[in-house]
């Protein structure tokens, strides 16, 4: 499969026959089982139990795994065009397949042993269970290297002691990612990363959190005390766990980036819908130059957005360097979103600010994608210090 760029008609990006199969696929899927029950379970607070075992057969759970470790075997770029597609509908259900593929399913691909990804990732990937990403703690949020939970050598064994917060499917998951400092004098050296099953002993799951958006979405805090873990779980070697949660999250924020594009279309496309059916002065409202410049916003926002996480997910495909990129997407595209659904709210109006309509969820959904998986603010951080790493370099 590849993504193309065409001459024909001046040069411009084109998927795959393939990832545009797989976009229209993605896009019946999410509209005739996701739409119907997409303000409900906002409404409710509610995880969609019912839908997950519906993802799962058609490889959403493990899109980037490949076949042999129960995962649809598809590249990145198709990846991001079905979370797109999914937060179209409802931006919980692209979080959920989000978390359990880039967060969860990817790590164990890449560093898991051959058991590892049999045993831990193929049950996961296939969406038999969940899988969930423990890194945030109460001490260490954008600075993740400032790990407090802990992972002490007992024999075969490593006993867990701490906290993590805004667990991500962290209620339904069976597996888990957990991040621990087995020696803190080390610093990021000193971090490992394991696999803990959520039903081990001495793993407390505390109650959903009640969010501004993504309502649907499952997110806890989940505390582990003396929670023994085989060695046989833990990711790639000792002390190379920070090495391991940064690439993760590379990856991540392509999935994010992808979450907010889809939020933004959908922004849009209400958007469009609205200012031709809504008459005043006698006329659409879609004719007043004002509106007009909203949808203009909007639509270039989208398409800015779009491409750049589209050139992030090309860039993994490639196997080539892609954090900055990824970074730039997840940046421009969680900011993109949340601009899209403030115009849509405004241009609906009063009604946008109802339940009855979509917008107003949109605007709630929204925001979350500029503060997980890295601020807005770190993004710029990261972008800001390759851009003067790029200054320093001694031009040719």
């Amino acid at each position: 499969m590849s993504t193309t760029v065409t001459t024909e008609g001046g040069p411009r990006f084109r998927l795959s026959d393939e990832q545009r199969e797989i976009r229209a696929m993605v896009r019946e899927f999410a509209e005739a089982e996701i739409g119907p029950i997409a303000a409900e379970i906002d409404m409710n607070h509610r995880f969609p139990e019912e839908s997950i075992p519906k993802m799962a057969e058609l490889g959403l759970l493990g899109m980037i795994v490949p076949e042999q470790y129960g995962g649809a075997g598809l590249d990145y770029v198709s990846y991001a065009v079905a979370i797109e597609e999914l937060s179209r509908v409802c931006a919980s259900h692209g979080v959920i397949a989000s978390v359990n593929n880039s967060l969860y399913s990817y790590p164990v691909l890449t560093y898991g042993t051959e058991e590892q990804k049999q045993r831990l990732l193929k049950p996961v990937a296939s969406g038999q269970f969940l899988g969930a990403y423990c890194l945030t703690e109460p001490n260490a949020g954008s600075n993740a290297a400032n790990q407090e939970t802990t992972a002490v050598l007992d024999g075969d064994h490593y006993v867990l002691n701490g906290t993590k917060l805004f667990v991500t499917n962290g209620g339904p998951a069976r597996y888990l990612i957990v991040y621990a400092s087995n020696d803190r004098s080390k610093g990021t050296r000193g971090i490992s990363a394991f696999v803990v099953d959520a039903e081990t002993p001495g793993v407390k799951k505390g109650k959903p959190e009640h969010k501004l958006g993504i309502h649907a979405s499952d997110t806890r805090e989940i505390a582990f005390v003396d929670c023994r873990v085989p060695v046989a779980n833990r990711l790639g070697p000792e002390g190379q766990g920070y090495k391991v949660a940064l690439d993760t999250l590379a990856g991540g924020r392509i999935g994010i980036a992808a979450q907010a594009v889809g939020i933004a279309q959908a922004s849009l496309e209400a958007s469009q819908r609205y200012a031709q059916e809504r008459i005043q002065f006698d006329q659409p409202i879609a004719n007043f130059p004002a509106i007009q410049q909203m949808l203009a916003d909007m639509a270039v926002e989208v398409d800015a957005a779009r491409l750049l996480t589209y050139r992030a997910s090309f860039l993994r495909d490639q196997g080539r360097p892609h954090a900055i990129e990824s970074s730039m997407a997840k940046l421009y595209a969680s900011e993109a979103a949340v601009k899209c659904a403030d115009l849509a709210v405004q241009l609906h109006g009063g009604y946008g600010y109802l339940t009855e309509y979509k917008v107003e969820r949109f605007y709630r959904d929204a925001k979350i994608c500029t503060i997980y998986e890295g601020t807005s603010e770190i993004q710029k951080m990261v972008i800001a210090l390759n851009v003067l790493k790029q200054f320093e370099e001694p031009r040719a």
